[in-house]
């Protein structure tokens, strides 16, 4: 079996003409369990969330999504009853079982909804330009003199010259005074404002936890269902991070593994001084989350941030997501506009660990059609020389001279000395795989780890296959023995396929001390009959 080409054509043109003759005269192809490894789905590095919901809540579909190239599954907690929300994990599980692949299970808390009272006309009042409007804490229903804000967290936070924006900033009104219970506004941008609408504060940092007690319940759930992330909402500061993980430890079950925290970056407090550097220091993964963050932002500042949130992610070595209309034209329709393919490969090239869809898989009409689109972006970028390019010339730095650092530098340039066909990483926690991912390699790294836990948090992760195998088959006093099991799960894999192929294995002894990544070896992945007797 010849060994499956990782790239596309050299020829850019016949590239361009191939991919444009699939996507106008074939359907994306049908991928099946006896083939699938050897797919498309199965060669790329960037991966891929979608948010499972009624239009994705059955076996066969979440299996299609699967094999489509969802990578993670976004349980969102804002919509839907806790039970909802088991059935769909443990169909994951299911399907992880079924094709012997680790997947992560993402729990999305809602997070505080700031919202308005109600107003005495049911079809709301029309602001007009310039005119003064009261926030205040009256529960009598509104007029369009005033409405219930019944926020007072907000009122305090507001100073004269701060911005609220309502309905997603339909309607933008500006402090020109404050007292006690109240604001008094002048109209900015007009529009009608309704009953219940959002709020936005992007001028303010209000203090108020980013965990409502709903949050709590859902968190305590989650904990006891066995998520693997949870993605935390309304991130204002660093100090949100260690007030989730506190909860985290006081309310995961005795003897289960916790999960790792994302922190959904949407607040424009996230950028005020180091806030940004010391939240992704703290959390385990980031997501920009574009919607919240482009309402409080301008349209126009939003893909600057998200570039430095990218940067500073991989600066860090931790997974960073970039989520919100990713393909908003599929839920109604069965290709995106060019805008939104752009847009996809732009995050792509940012060097994001992952990209995510949202309501195009959890209630659009083309939920399978919206993850293998995102699928075939993600493999015609990769394969697209500037790709790397991009990668190399912003590369991090690995600089905490450490034995492990040392050994996943060497890794990666002898893996492209020798033109490995991947870089293995035997690891219990996932950290050296984690640290390989951040020098973005040309190969793929194959993570092996006694944990299924730490292999299904090591799916977020850029480049990473990873891949559970048992204490039991791991002999750890034998390193020849590791080495034998790394042919066989790369070949397993599909990742080497012939004689000639070569793996480039790292591991640390004692196995399983933290950062003791301490042994590099290069060996034909045909096995032991290949092998130098030295080995």
């Amino acid at each position: 079996m010849a060994f499956t080409n990782l790239g596309f054509n050299s020829n850019v043109g016949t590239a361009l003409k191939n991919s444009y003759l699939d996507s106008v005269s074939t359907p994306a192809p049908q991928l099946v369990s006896d083939n699938f490894k050897n797919s498309q789905r199965w060669r790329k590095k960037t991966k891929q969330l979608a948010t499972l919901g009624p239009a994705s809540s059955s076996f066969e579909m979440i299996e299609k999504l699967f094999l489509a190239g969802s990578d993670v599954f976004r349980l969102n907690f804002s919509h839907g009853e806790h039970d909802q929300k088991k059935e769909l994990l443990d169909i994951i599980r299911q399907v992880e079982e079924k094709y012997d692949h680790p997947i992560a299970v993402l729990g999305d808390l809602q997070g505080p909804k700031l919202r308005v009272g109600t107003f005495a006309n049911p079809d709301g009042e029309m602001l007009q330009k310039g005119q003064t409007f009261r926030f205040d804490l009256d529960e009598t229903p509104g007029t369009n003199q005033r409405v219930l804000l019944p926020h007072p967290e907000i009122i305090e936070a507001s100073e004269v010259g701060h911005d609220l924006l309502i309905d997603d900033g339909k309607v933008k009104v500006t402090v020109i005074a404050t007292g006690p219970g109240y604001l008094d506004c002048e109209v900015v941008v007009p529009g009608k404002i309704k009953d219940k609408k959002g709020v936005n504060t992007p001028d303010s940092i209000l203090q108020i936890s980013c965990l409502t007690p709903k949050d709590r319940v859902d968190l305590e759930y989650m904990l006891g269902i066995g998520v693997d992330w949870v993605a935390l909402s309304f991130v204002q500061r660093p100090e949100d991070i260690v007030e989730i993980k506190k909860l985290i430890m006081e309310f995961n079950p005795e003897n289960a593994f916790p999960p790792n925290v994302m922190a959904k970056i949407e607040k424009p407090s996230c950028f005020d001084g180091d806030s940004l550097e010391k939240i992704v220091e703290l959390c385990d993964g980031i997501m920009v989350a574009r919607g919240d963050l482009g309402v409080e932002c301008a349209p126009e500042d939003v893909p600057i941030l998200q570039k430095i949130i990218i940067d500073e992610c991989r600066n860090q070595g931790k997974p960073v997501v970039v989520a919100t209309q990713m393909l908003e034209s599929m839920i109604e329709s069965p290709t995106p506009t060019r805008a939104e393919a752009s847009d996809a490969a732009t995050a792509i090239y940012d060097g994001a660990d992952a990209i995510m869809l949202s309501a195009e898989s959890a209630a659009g009409m083309y939920p399978e059609e919206s993850v293998l689109m995102q699928q075939r972006i993600i493999n015609r970028v990769e394969g697209d020389p500037h790709y790397s390019t991009y990668l190399q010339s912003n590369r991090p730095k690995i600089t905490d001279g450490s034995s492990a650092s040392a050994i996943i530098l060497a890794a990666r340039q002898i893996a492209r000395n020798v033109d490995a066909k991947a870089i293995v990483s035997f690891s219990v926690s996932g950290a050296t795989a984690r640290m390989a991912s951040k020098k973005r390699p040309e190969q793929p790294i194959l993570a092996i780890s006694p944990l299924k836990e730490s292999c299904r948090k090591l799916a977020m992760s850029w480049g990473i296959y990873p891949e559970y195998c048992p204490m039991e088959n791991l002999n750890t006093d034998n390193f020849r023995d590791m080495l034998t099991v790394a042919c066989e799960i790369a070949n397993k894999k599909g990742l080497s396929s012939q004689e000639k192929d070569l793996l480039v294995v790292t591991a640390g002894f004692p196995f399983g001390t933290p950062g003791a990544a301490n042994i590099i070896r290069v060996i034909p992945a045909a096995g032991p009959t290949y092998w130098d007797a030295t080995l």
